[in-house]
Formats: C-alpha cells, sequence, structure tokens
C-alpha cells in the first residue's frame, strides 16, 4: 500500500513506519518537525520506500498534493505534551483542529482510509474505573489552557465522526492512553522519560502534586500494531478504541520502580504543579482504560510489563544495557 503518516518523525509515528516498511508499504511521512525529529527515522532512512515531505497540516494545498493517490492515511501530526499545550494554547488549537479538518478534506477528495490518532485526554477529569469509548468527558473550564488540547481532540473526533455519517470516509480513532517507549522525549512533560533520565542522571526525580494520581502506561510496541489492525478491520470504521495498559499505578509508585529498574540512587522530590506549570492547573486524579474492545476485535494486548517498558528506555536514553539486572530479572515482558 501507499501509505501516508502525518506526524511520522515523532515518538508514535516513527515506529508505526517502521512497522509498516516492515509490512512492505511505501510510506510518506508528512512532518513539519516541530516535536518529531529525522533523527527518530534513522533505521528506516535507508529504505527506497520510504520519502518524507516537510511541511504542516496546516497546508492545505501541500497536503492535499501529499494525500493524492494514497491508500491510507495515518493522522498522527499534532502539538502534544502537557506543557506545550499549557505554554501555546493558541498555536496547539490551530494544529489540532485546524490541521484535522484538512488531513479529513484531503482523504475524503483522495478516497484514502484515515486512522485519527486521539487522545485519553478527551475523557478529562473523569476518575471511573476503567474508561470504556462511551465513558463521559468531564472537562475543567475552557479559559484553561490545560483543557485545550482535550478540548480540540474532542472537535476532531467529532469531526471525524460526521465525515463518516455524512460523507462515508473510512476513518476509524483511536484514544492511545500514554504510550510509552524508546524515542519519546521528556521535553513537553512526558512523566516516564523524564523520571527515567533523572535517574540515569543521578538526580533528583521531580513527582508533580502528591504523587498519588494513577496511570496506566502502555508500551509503543503494543500500540502500534494495533493501530494497523484496526485500520484494516472494515467493522472499525466510524468507531472509537481504546489503546492503554493493564496496570494501575500511581507516580509515586513509579518513581520507586524507575529507581528500581535503573539502579539510580536518586530520591524522590514532590512539587507542586503552580511552581511547573501556573496557579489553578489542574490534573487527572485517575485514568484508567477499558479496551476490551480492540483486544475482543483485533486482539489487542498490552503485554509488555512496566518494568520492560522502564528498561527500554532507559537503554534508549544511554543507561547501562544490563539495567535488567538491577531488579534480579524482574523486568521481563509480560503481564504484572
Amino acid at each position: 500500500m501507499r501509505t501516508i503518516v502525518t506526524g511520522g518523525a515523532g515518538f508514535i509515528g516513527s515506529h508505526l513506519v517502521d512497522h509498516l516498511l516492515r509490512a512492505g508499504d511505501e510510506v510518506v511521512v508528512l512532518d513539519d518537525m516541530s516535536t518529531g525529529s529525522p533523527r527518530n527515522l534513522l533505521d528506516s532512512l535507508v529504505d527506497p520506500r520510504l520519502s518524507i515531505v516537510h511541511g504542516s497540516v496546516l497546508d492545505r494545498e501541500l497536503l492535499l498534493d501529499t494525500v493524492r493517490g494514497a491508500d491510507r492515511v495515518f493522522h498522527l501530526a499534532a502539538a502534544v505534551g502537557v506543557k506545550l499545550i499549557v505554554d501555546h494554547p493558541l498555536a496547539s488549537l490551530r494544529v489540532n483542529i485546524h490541521g484535522t479538518e484538512n488531513v479529513l478534506d484531503a482523504c475524503s477528495a483522495s478516497g484514502a482510509s484515515l486512522l485519527l490518532v486521539s487522545t485519553s485526554e478527551i475523557y478529562g477529569k473523569n476518575t471511573s474505573d476503567r474508561l470504556h469509548e462511551n465513558s463521559d468527558r468531564v472537562l475543567g473550564s475552557p479559559l484553561r489552557s490545560r483543557w485545550t488540547y482535550a478540548a480540540a481532540k474532542g472537535i476532531d473526533e467529532a469531526f471525524a465522526h460526521a465525515y463518516w455519517s455524512e460523507h462515508g470516509l473510512d476513518v476509524t480513532i483511536v484514544r492511545p492512553f500514554n504510550t510509552v517507549g524508546p524515542r519519546q522525549t521528556g521535553r513537553y512533560g512526558m512523566v516516564v522519560p523524564n523520571l527515567v533520565g533523572q535517574a540515569l542522571r543521578g538526580e533528583p526525580l521531580t513527582v508533580y502534586g502528591d504523587g498519588e494520581q494513577t496511570r496506566c502506561f502502555s508500551y509503543v510496541g503494543d500500540v502500534v500494531p494495533a493501530m494497523v489492525r484496526l485500520l484494516e478491520e472494515p467493522s472499525a470504521t466510524g468507531q472509537a478504541f481504546n489503546l492503554g495498559g493493564a496496570e494501575e499505578v500511581s507516580i509515586n509508585a513509579l518513581a520507586r520502580r524507575v529507581i528500581q529498574v535503573t539502579g539510580s540512587s536518586s530520591d524522590v522530590v514532590h512539587v507542586d504543579y503552580a511552581d511547573a506549570y501556573a496557579a489553578g492547573f489542574e490534573d487527572m486524579r485517575r485514568r484508567v482504560p477499558d479496551y476490551g474492545k480492540a483486544a475482543a476485535l483485533v486482539g489487542f494486548d498490552p503485554a509488555t510489563h512496566l518494568d520492560e517498558i522502564i528498561r527500554r528506555v532507559a537503554e534508549h536514553l544511554g543507561g547501562p544495557s544490563d539495567v535488567r539486572a538491577a531488579t534480579g530479572q524482574r523486568a521481563t515482558a509480560g503481564r504484572h
């Protein structure tokens, strides 16, 4: 197939590109390199089936030209990360709303199928046990920049669903929950690479708030194949699917796990949200996915253990190749 990956030089996007090339696709990456990097594609650049278009999804004509003749599009280009969203809300809104509408128009014009990569952020402050795809969205004030990403992604999903219902566009939506792995940067507030980087440098691990907020982390190598299978599954069209991890863990416990897996001597320090972002910043106390819908339809299985995820991130960041030994072989793939 001829496949377009917007944001293909980013963390998840680059892993998706690798996967698609291994499957035999001709892949075109469209990326403005604002948060992605060509370094993420170094392993794939030698493949003649890969080409890179430097540009933005806000460039409507470039996007139409790039998508023309494509069989399918994976749309990952977005402003991502809490810090980036809070610091640059207007630019983030433009990319995440107008950019997605441009992608939808281009796919509609070309007849390409589309996988829209949304986010678990759309659930907002809903702390229900096992959030499912129809769970209510509980968002804070639209005047707080913290929620502009969730609001924009919700609009993206509404646009996509309308293009499917009114124009017959073959579009499927996925909502990743805290996807982690090599190539992810802590630059924009991603918690696992931040904590692992601090541990490897022997610095105190920074945990915001009281650290008792909980998340479920999933490995990029488990998430990417499921994304592809969902786009290839005809019955998934017009629907949304959660893709997340199986183990709920507090950020305090995550920090302790990072110290253990890396063999670090670092301590944990707690920092008030206001010191890191701004007064009145709001976070989610709990976010746990129900991924049973994707599991039943395409066999999604977040099998990679959290300790193994931490180990792989540490190795990517330059940690010792034998960090596994620090836990006496506890960092093994499989369920906890």
